[in-house]
């Protein structure tokens, strides 16, 4: 009698075949189950894993979508052990693949998003950093859900050649008509990720000068020297040549000096000597050095390199006039001339005689 039982038919399966099925489906959820508390136990008790960042979101994955998808899993098999009828089977199939797809496209937006937050702590508070990457976290996210509900729809037999094919062409009509937005967005994200300057930043590009205040998607603002704001676009400043002032730990200067010919050797030679003793006197500047450089047209010329010990622009102002205000008063100490454009004009004396008789 028990033998006729299980032998009996419900639904096109014998009754053996749907105890098999509950208990290979309870066997398998039990599995999981105790597997998944093992795992986060074993996660939790790495004081490493459990306090940093990553292993807090391996934890939370693995409890929203590891375990559904292993559950998942073994519904799937306990379904494809039964004879279903062909309209229930590809109900399930459904059901079985569109949770499937939610599942991954959740797993990777999460992750998407963890990347860019993790990011973002690690460059410190920027709001106008944050509010872009806002956006580019949402746009990440649709880009995934839509490729996601495409792959669901071609996995249920759905022909999607045509709505593909259309996307592209469409894509390529846009990026066509929009190659300078695009160009200065692609621009924006290169500055928002490599950072070859940002916000408070002293900058040079090309003829203009001033300090960065705001990076927008299209263009940057600059506070000019003069007090007027340049907005110059994000391609041109990525493809131009950036000066950051900002970055610069010295200031390394060079200036020529120079003296009249009459000045005699033991004041030529007493120069560089005079010169050091100033720098030694004045703060946060580094001598490098003094040469007797050249001669010029009516100047023996000296070449001073220093080093500012700070990236201040006022402060190596101030320490040229401090520099420069010591040489004027040492100079004319030591009785030492500074040149200045001259000529020299020779007359021969019988020259002039002869016309003076004439």
């Amino acid at each position: 009698m028990f033998h006729g039982i299980l032998n009996y038919q419900i639904l096109n399966n014998q009754v053996s075949t749907w105890l098999f099925c509950f208990t290979f489906f309870a066997a398998g959820v039990l599995f999981v189950s105790i597997l998944k508390s093992f795992v986060i136990r074993h996660l939790k008790a790495q004081p490493v894993t459990a306090s940093t960042p990553m292993g807090k979101f391996l934890i939370e994955r693995i409890r929203k979508t590891g375990v559904p998808l292993a559950y998942l899993g073994i519904m799937e098999t306990t379904l494809s052990i039964l004879e279903l009828p062909s309209r229930a089977s590809r109900v399930a199939n459904f059901i079985g693949i569109a949770l499937m797809a939610i599942f991954l496209i959740q797993f990777t937006v999460t992750l998407v998003r963890f990347l860019l937050q993790e990011y973002v702590s690690r460059q410190g508070e920027n709001p106008s950093r944050d509010r872009a990457l806002k956006a580019i976290s949402s746009l990440l996210n649709a880009i995934v859900w839509v490729v996601g509900i495409l792959f669901v729809l071609d996995n249920l037999g759905f022909k999607i050649s045509t709505v593909v094919a259309g996307l592209g062409i469409g894509g390529i009509a846009i990026a066509l008509a929009a190659q300078t937005v695009l160009g200065d967005l692609f621009a924006y994200f290169t500055i928002l990720f490599d950072r070859p300057f940002e916000i408070g930043d002293q900058i040079t590009v090309g003829d203009y000068k001033g300090t960065v205040e705001h990076l927008g998607i299209k263009t940057t603002r600059i506070a000019g020297v003069g007090g007027e704001q340049i907005i110059v676009s994000n391609k041109d400043l990525t493809d131009s040549r950036v000066r950051n002032f900002k970055r610069m730990t010295r200031r390394r200067v060079t200036f020529n000096l120079g003296v009249i010919y009459d000045t005699d050797m033991k004041m030529l030679r007493k120069i560089p000597e005079i010169i050091t003793g100033i720098f030694q006197e004045i703060n946060e500047v580094t001598l490098d050095r003094v040469h007797f450089s050249s001669f010029g047209d009516s100047a023996l010329v000296y070449e001073i390199v220093y080093y500012v010990e700070n990236n201040n622009y006022t402060k190596y102002m101030d320490s040229q006039h401090a520099i420069n205000l010591r040489i004027a008063e040492e100079f004319l100490k030591n009785d030492i001339q500074f040149a200045y454009p001259t000529q020299t004009l020779y007359l021969r004396h019988e020259e002039l005689a002869g016309k003076t008789d004439t």
